[in-house]
This record gives C-alpha cells, structure tokens and sequence, in this order.
C-alpha cells in the first residue's frame, strides 16, 4: 500500500478510532494516544493490510484491543526505566529531597500511557532530540511533541495533588 493511499483510508477510519478508544477509555487525551498508536501500527504492517477483507474492522479491533489494554495496566514496574543520577548537592538535606523528588517523578511516569511515558524517557532520560525520537519510533515529530506536551502536563498535574 502506497503513502497516499494509506493516508486516504486513514483519513476515512480515524474518526471511528478514536470513538471506539473514547467509548471504552473515556479520555479525549488517552482516545487521542490509543488512535495514534493504532495508526502506527498499521503503517508499520501497511504492505499486508491488503490481505485483509476489512482494514476498517482490523483497525477497530486493534484500537479496541489497545484501550482495553491501558484500561487494564493501571501500573506498569520501573524495572525497565533507568534511574537518573543524583545531582551532586551541598547538603545531605538536598540530596534526599532531591532523590525523593526523582523517585516521585519516576511513580508519576509509570502512571503514563506508553507512547507518553516512552517519548518522555527518550527526551529527558535519555537526551534524544525530537527528531530523533520521531524516527526511532517512526512517528512524525508533531506527534512525538503532542505526546511530550500531554506527558509533561500530566506528570504536573499528578506533581501538584
């Protein structure tokens, strides 16, 4: 399947996506993530969509299966996340609030959505341009920001509670 004719067959199914993530998340922001991972999903597999009879109905299943899924895994281990080092500070005083603070951050950030929570730690972790996010997860740069925008707004809401 060709760019443009994937793009036009998007265009047409989006809407559904994000209506079938939205009845089962109800969370425009969430919806919005879910229908973004489904769509990478099917570029990723674009060359066999063809086999299927119905790549509207595939493509609502998989939303449907992805939302399911974050609805299910309120939390996810940090076993897989690398700790930041701990600035050097003057005073040990500094020190434990500053690991406290990080150790916070990091809870907060295994509450997010996976495309969230992976755009983030490539940003601030791991120190990967946008660019070079958008390409590793062969995503656009538009929707790695939009992703780094919610993450960064969510993590400062749960912050303030």
């Amino acid at each position: 399947m060709e760019q443009k004719e994937f793009e036009t067959l998007i265009r047409g199914v989006r809407p559904r996506l994000y209506h079938e993530a939205f009845r089962q998340l109800q969370d425009k922001d969430e919806a919005e993530d879910v229908t973004q991972e489904t769509v990478l999903k099917l570029w990723a597999m674009r060359q066999e969509l063809n086999q299927y009879r119905s790549v509207e109905a595939l493509a609502i299943v998989m939303a449907r299966r992805i939302a399911l899924t974050r609805k299910r895994k309120k939390t996810v281990s940090l076993t897989d996340w690398q700790k930041v080092d701990i600035a050097e500070s003057n005073t040990p005083e500094a020190t434990v609030i500053s690991q406290e603070e990080e150790d916070r951050v990091l809870r907060l950030m295994s509450k997010l959505p996976d495309a969230q929570k992976v755009v983030l730690r490539m940003k601030h972790l791991d120190g990967l341009e946008t660019s070079e996010i958008a390409r590793i997860t062969g995503s656009s740069e538009e929707s790695v920001r939009q992703n780094l925008s919610r993450a960064r707004r969510k993590i400062m809401q749960m912050f303030i509670k």
